[in-house]
């Protein structure tokens, strides 16, 4: 068994390659384990990589060091080999994938030595036009925030939270919330105005929103989120109740969940933003449906990534 630390140098607001560097030392010295650590180049590499090395056959874990990108890169690298399996060390700046495992888990993630031997567990996917996506992907004002944090994560004087927090205050004062969409649910099509969809695997995005809290990344079911276009005023009233995933609380003319198998999104105007654990993409039309148990994930022992479920 490979033990591999792939390592996104720009990841979080301070350089922790040497933390990861002397963790990795001391799994090698205390357990006698084939370990390397490998940094990534760009936006990518850590798919090429860890892809190039899951085809060799060879059983190999790998450790996702960085924020949530890095685990969706990884992500698209090992789908589908039943010889690779990842975890995550969060040192981003965004770790939304690992709320998923409840409060006190990141600490437990941030030692490689609680990792090492931990449990496999086989995580569902999201397949958006062949990319795949573990927690929410989203299309719409939800995405065009996700990819303007980005201009306020590298702030000192910004948490995740805050980050995000600001975005939504620009996309909200300065652009129009709603675009013209055709939208179809297994056979069911829907032509309208759309604040936003958003599917959901797991529970949190956004620096820790819950559009639907019950939903688990192991169950073979997910859960699409529907909001129509609604005014400015409106949307600020709304925002806290579908950040919260008090969904049915909400009005049910403005706001629906689906679990159709298959979600198109065809843009009617423009182009469609959609956002994939943080990682943003532009076309004029998505297909989202399951990839079923599709990568092997490891975490500490007592670690469940349905514990927040509610």
């Amino acid at each position: 068994m490979k033990h591999i630390f792939i390592i996104n140098p720009a990841a979080g607001k301070k350089d922790s390659r040497q933390r990861v560097y002397t963790m990795a030392e001391a799994l090698k010295k205390n357990h006698n384990l084939d370990v390397k650590c490998m940094l990534t180049k760009s936006r990518g590499h850590a798919t090429a990589l860890t892809r190039a090395i899951a085809e060799t056959g060879d059983y190999v874990r790998f450790y996702a060091c960085g924020g949530d990108g890095t685990v969706n890169e990884i992500a698209n690298g090992i789908a589908g080999f039943p010889n690779a399996a990842m975890t995550c060390i969060p040192i981003g700046t965004g770790n939304d994938f690992l709320k998923n495992f409840g409060k006190d888990a990141e600490p437990l993630f941030l030692d490689a030595e609680n990792l090492w031997n931990g449990d496999v567990t086989p995580l569902d996917l999201i397949d958006c036009n062949g990319k795949y996506c573990l927690t929410i992907a989203c299309t719409g004002i939800d995405a065009r925030i996700a990819e303007s944090v980005h201009e306020f994560g590298a702030s000192p004087m910004l948490s995740g939270r805050g980050s995000y927090l600001a975005s939504v205050a620009v996309n909200f004062l300065f652009h129009k919330i709603g675009r013209r969409w055709r939208v179809t649910l297994d056979d069911e099509v829907i032509e309208d105005t759309f604040a936003l969809v958003s599917m959901c695997n797991g529970r949190y995005y956004g620096g820790g929103s819950t559009p639907v809290p019950e939903a688990r990344m192991t169950d073979g079911v997910l859960h699409t989120v529907l909001v129509k276009n609604v005014s400015k005023a409106r949307f600020a009233t709304l925002f806290g109740g579908y950040s919260a995933g008090d969904y049915k609380k909400l009005p049910q003319d403005i706001i629906r969940v689906s679990t159709a198998k298959v979600v198109r999104i065809e843009a009617l105007e423009d182009d469609l933003t959609t956002c994939l654990d943080g990682e943003s993409m532009h076309s004029q039309c998505v297909t989202l449906k399951l990839a079923d148990k599709k990568v092997n994930f490891f975490a500490p022992k007592g670690c469940d990534p349905d514990a927040t479920v509610r």
